[in-house]
């Protein structure tokens, strides 16, 4: 295992807590004057690498803006990035660490599973954590320090079922989903909405998440003719089901939630098997507002990319956290969960509005893709 880590401070660190007796800072709040530490875990390497780049460029881009204004209070902000490979073990090896080197909060990770590894020891440390994960189980933890910068599943999954089965009148749906924290969430609250509206899916497929070759799967799949086949997965692996769908001959349109509105999807599929997928997420286009379009245009010109979901999510989340620390002037603990939990925020993915369990976004939208992009439903 290993931790990529370095520093986008302005300031020289300082040694504070060397000369603090054990267990004490040296100095916090309005008294302390060196750099505020926070850490950004995600994963920078493995199959999941491509949501943690996008993570940290978007976390990172929002922590130089506030340092370049001043930082909190006059004190820069010290980020460090370090590499949860998508691995809940590792994870819980950088949260014990981070737990020991005096670092106020967390941002990350947009692994579901990691996260959930990681919640009890950031709990005990009182260290507040906001993550871009969403498995519903993150919610039902109700830890005060864990907090999600975008709805969990049933969320995402109850705006398509609504779409699919009340707007579209589609019936003859079927699963294929992984059985790891983010596709076990996806699975139960698909089908916990469809129960609601007494559709029972005509096959429902159970993967794992590093599995490649579904062809056994969809065969199954295949000999049920399914209107829809929703895909519970990550990216990569959501794209690897599409692609082996269509070779298959399964001409169901595909449904899911944010991955498969990634190019990430889209370029695994291929661009002609991915055309026409439904998905449901809160950001779906930079074109959506002039907020989003003044956001995208920024990245673009810092990174020569285009944005996404999971850049403006990661952004949004270190922005309530600057927020946040602005009003505890630079403390943690229980006053900076407590902040976050009042701030109430017009962000890129919706309006933020925290609940007892951490929960900030309540609503998602429906979106086509078209050429690889996702354009609104609306628009389509």
């Amino acid at each position: 295992m290993h931790f990529t880590r370095f520093s986008i401070a302005a300031a020289a660190l300082i040694a504070l807590a060397a000369c603090a007796p054990p267990g004490q800072q040296a100095e916090s709040g309005a008294t302390a004057t060196g750099p505020i530490k926070i850490a950004n875990v995600n994963a920078q390497s493995g199959q999941l690498s491509s949501l943690g780049q996008w993570e940290h460029k978007g976390v990172k881009l929002a922590i130089e803006e506030a340092n370049k204004a001043g930082g909190v209070g006059g004190r820069q902000i010290q980020l460090d990035l370090f590499d949860s490979q998508g691995d809940p073990t590792v994870g819980t090896n950088v949260a014990r660490k981070i737990s020991a080197e005096g670092y106020v909060a967390m941002l990350g990770t947009a692994e579901s599973a990691v996260t959930l590894a990681m919640a009890p020891i950031l709990k005990d440390a009182k260290i507040p954590n906001i993550t871009s994960g969403q498995s519903p189980k993150l919610a039902e933890l109700k830890s005060p320090f864990l907090f999600l910068n975008a709805p969990t599943s049933v969320t995402f999954d109850e705006t398509l079922a609504k779409y699919l089965v009340d707007d579209k009148g589609m019936k003859k749906i079927a699963l294929i989903s992984n059985n790891g924290a983010y596709g076990s969430g996806e699975h139960d609250a698909f089908l916990n909405s469809l129960k609601t509206r007494n559709v029972t899916p005509s096959a429902d497929e159970i993967v794992t998440p590093d599995q490649k070759d579904f062809n056994s799967n969809l065969a199954k799949i295949r000999e049920q003719d399914p209107e829809v086949l929703f895909i519970g997965a990550e990216e990569v692996q959501s794209g690897l089901i599409a692609k082996q769908a269509r070779e298959l001959g399964i001409k169901a349109v595909f449904a899911g939630g944010a991955p498969v509105g990634t190019d990430v999807y889209a370029t695994t599929a291929g661009l002609d098997n991915a055309e026409g997928t439904i998905v449901s997420s809160p950001y779906l286009s930079n074109e959506a507002t002039p907020e989003i379009k003044e956001f995208a245009a920024k990245y673009k010109a810092a990174y020569n990319e285009d944005a996404r979901m999971h850049v403006a999510k990661a952004y949004d989340g270190a922005s309530i956290l600057i927020e946040a620390l602005k009003q505890t002037n630079g403390e943690g603990g229980q006053k900076l969960a407590d902040a976050i939990r009042g701030v109430k925020r017009a962000g890129l993915l919706g309006s933020y509005n925290y609940d007892a369990n951490g929960v900030g976004i309540h609503e998602t939208k429906i979106g086509l893709v078209k050429d690889g992009k996702v354009v609104p439903e609306a628009a389509s």
